[in-house]
């Protein structure tokens, strides 16, 4: 059952998400702070109809047209065409006039398109490098909503003693298909209040995301740079992947991105981690490394068009010319970040975008501009690591294939001599 003050919040949730001038998630947070009152069942009726209205926002502003998409409609439709509520459920919190609004509604065809099936905006359909029947099956993975996957810190436990941690908590878990440390929930439990997340020997961590950082290959002893850090998710990997010994920096020009790493690290029972803000990407701290490296994973700013599932806004706020401002900037942290590998060492690139002019095109341009570098096959390296994925030469993860966020890695060797 539908309440009307339920649908009055879901209303106003929507009428500031598709302004689409800052993230979803951060729309809804500062509106369930500005709102403490509200219930976990209000909430979850919210967030999951906003949501869904911003994942299927085209076929929804479809149905409504030739009328304006007001957020009560985009509300309305949203609830009875996407997340099929009956008038029944609707109960009194509807008019007169928007019961037989929405009784039309229930009945009415729109016409078929790619941008429709696909729920993907033109410009994004311009620029990926897949036929109709890929584009589809692609946008349809990007609809459904992404499982929990945690991984293991491999520097407190092993996942087999995780897995029946959480198992004989009552936890419905199982491991990843992929990932060696990875683990998935079913359903959205509230792991940050179990033992072994707040003891930091689980991290949420999508197993895409998992494979990205095994791929570094970082070892102990090693020199290893995270030269977009973030909140640093994958700088823990690399640092249990090292044993805590070594040096591990993760560099990034946010302060607040680090500042966010620090209670992760606390956690993580890491000792080799060093976080330095640098101010952009030829920074005095980034050149004092040159040729020191011996892995450097540039995990690039891009569009993040591969999380659609977890972030269905980001196509709406980013637009072919952000995409292009976003590649030369993608270009110049590579060019940076590779001379810090030494001779032998490993450059990793990737995004969690799905967009070639992001991921193989900025590689090859990079290559041809450094013969000194090659391209090793990330086939081969996850073969060695027995992990049972063959994406080609370089990792190409998406939704519909591997129920992993969309991400692209390459990985390049700095020859010998």
């Amino acid at each position: 059952m539908i309440h009307a003050a339920q649908l009055a919040h879901i209303e106003a949730v929507i009428n500031q998400m598709t302004l689409f001038d800052r993230p979803a998630d951060a729309v809804l947070s500062a509106y369930f702070r500005e709102h403490p009152k509200l219930g976990a069942q209000d909430r979850h009726v919210i967030a999951e109809t906003a949501f869904a209205c911003l994942r299927r926002y085209t076929f929804a502003t479809a149905l409504i047209a030739p009328e304006k998409p007001t957020a009560r409609k985009l509300a309305l439709a949203t609830l009875a065409r996407i997340r099929h509520i009956n008038l029944k459920e609707f109960g009194d919190s509807l008019a007169a006039n928007e019961r037989e609004w929405v009784t039309a509604l229930k009945g009415k065809e729109v016409e078929a398109s790619l941008a429709l099936e696909a729920e993907l905006p033109e410009w994004v359909l311009e620029r990926l490098a897949l036929n109709h029947d890929e584009i589809v099956e692609l946008g349809q993975g990007l609809m459904r909503p992404a499982p929990l996957d945690l991984r293991v810190n491999t520097l407190k436990m092993k996942r087999d003693d995780a897995l029946a941690r959480l198992v004989a908590d009552g936890i419905d878990a199982e491991a990843t298909p992929f990932s060696p440390i990875g683990i998935r929930l079913k359903g959205k439990p509230a792991i940050n209040r179990h033992a072994l997340f707040k003891d930091g020997a689980l991290e949420v961590q999508d197993e895409g995301s998992q494979l990205l950082g095994l791929l570094v290959g970082a070892r102990r002893g090693e020199m290893v740079v995270d030269f977009c850090a973030g909140a640093g998710g994958k700088t823990l990997l690399l640092g249990a992947q090292m044993a805590s010994s070594g040096r591990l920096y993760a560099f990034d020009v946010s302060e607040k991105r680090l500042a966010n790493l620090k209670p992760r690290l606390a956690r993580s029972g890491l000792s080799n981690v060093h976080p330095q803000l640098i101010a952009h990407e030829n920074d005095i701290k980034v050149k004092r490394l040159a040729g020191k490296a011996d892995r450097v994973l540039v995990d690039a700013p891009c569009s993040g068009l591969g999380t659609l599932r977890r972030n269905p806004d980001l196509k709406f706020r980013q637009t072919g010319q952000s995409v292009a401002e976003l590649n030369e900037k993608q270009a110049a942290i590579l060019e940076s970040a590779s001379r810090l590998v030494k001779t032998g060492g490993r450059l990793v690139y990737a995004t969690c975008s799905l967009l070639p002019q992001e991921n193989r095109d900025i590689v090859a341009a990079f290559l041809e501009r450094h013969p000194d570098f090659e391209l090793t096959p990330a086939n081969r390296l996850l073969e060695d690591m027995r992990v049972a994925l063959d994406t080609g030469d370089c990792l190409e993860m998406s939704p519909h294939r591997h129920n992993t966020d969309g991400f692209f890695a390459a990985i390049m060797t700095r020859r010998q001599g």
